[in-house]
């Protein structure tokens, strides 16, 4: 199975992620959500939770409109 989280997804922006969590609340949110989305599926996907393929595939497009929302921040935050 894939690894979906953050430090995974972006292992070069471990120290600037940390750093926003504590100091960002939007990114902090966003970091949440994402790994809550995350979370959610992973369990369909290994079958402890039920979900139709539908319900799967908006967790997933969910998953990525944060991932892409995060990154965005990463990038801006760098910039400054």
């Amino acid at each position: 199975m894939d690894q979906h989280d953050l430090n995974h997804e972006f292992p070069e922006y471990r120290e600037q992620i940390h750093a926003l969590k504590l100091s960002n609340g939007h990114f902090a949110r966003l970091f949440d959500e994402y790994h809550d989305v995350n979370r959610h599926v992973v369990r369909v996907e290994v079958n402890a939770e039920l979900a139709t393929d539908f319900e799967l595939e908006d967790l997933k497009k969910r998953r990525l409109q944060l991932k892409d929302e995060l990154y965005d921040i990463l990038k801006s935050h760098l910039l400054n």
